[in-house]
């Protein structure tokens, strides 16, 4: 996608403002010897809290919860590189749990599509895992083709923090408006964008490997 594209543009502007948003937060962090392990998990923690307002049908609150404490998942990284305290281990931790997280939310709507009387539906409980599946898919094939020497960095669509921001600022602002089809139509887009990313970046590996 070029980089003059409009959506392209409106999304790294809402990116940058919110990372200058959590710089006075980075720095407290900093100076406080806040371990960025810690927010690591604080991060997942809240995406259990999450994921149990979802699957409770407390929508709209799920996505301010959600969007409120993405901090977490934002500013770890961050404390780490500031603060000299990055270690390999603290790299290992972020991906797992951001992993862990990933299932919880998708596991929390998948439960919700399941029980819930009048918007749920077996179809939307199927969609829901596809999209669970699929996310944890597309972080495997980056980190396999990280192992085979193949950069696939740009290789996909909708990357984890356009996955975060689209299960949080929807659902805050509209929750289960439409009958239920805005909440929907975001599960959807998700499963669909994985899916599709999985299987450009099999073609893509497929071509920087061909012949080795």
């Amino acid at each position: 996608m070029p980089a003059s594209n409009p959506l392209l543009s409106l999304w790294h502007a809402i990116r940058d403002g919110y990372l200058r948003l959590t710089e006075p937060l980075v720095t407290w962090c900093v100076r406080a010897g806040i371990s960025p392990n810690t927010l690591t998990v604080l991060g997942t923690l809240m995406c259990a809290v999450t994921a149990a307002l979802f699957a409770a049908g407390w929508i709209r609150a799920a996505g301010w919860t959600l969007g409120l404490t993405a901090f977490f998942d934002v500013i770890d990284g961050a404390v780490a590189r500031r603060g000299g305290t990055a270690t390999v281990f603290g790299s290992f931790l972020d991906s797992t749990l951001d992993r862990v997280a990933d299932a919880l939310l998708f596991g929390g709507l998948a439960w919700f599509f399941a029980a819930d009387a009048t918007h749920g539906s077996l179809w939307m409980v199927g969609v829901a895992l596809v999209a669970l599946s699929a996310v944890q898919i597309t972080s495997y094939t980056r980190a396999k083709a990280d192992a085979l020497g193949v950069e696939l960095k740009g290789v996909g669509a909708l990357e984890r923090p356009e996955r975060i921001t689209l299960l949080a600022a929807p659902q805050a602002f509209f929750g289960l408006a439409l009958d239920g089809w805005v909440l929907r139509g975001v599960v959807i887009l998700l499963a669909v964008s994985a899916v599709w990313t999985v299987a450009t970046r099999m073609q893509a590996v497929a071509r920087a490997t061909a012949g080795r």
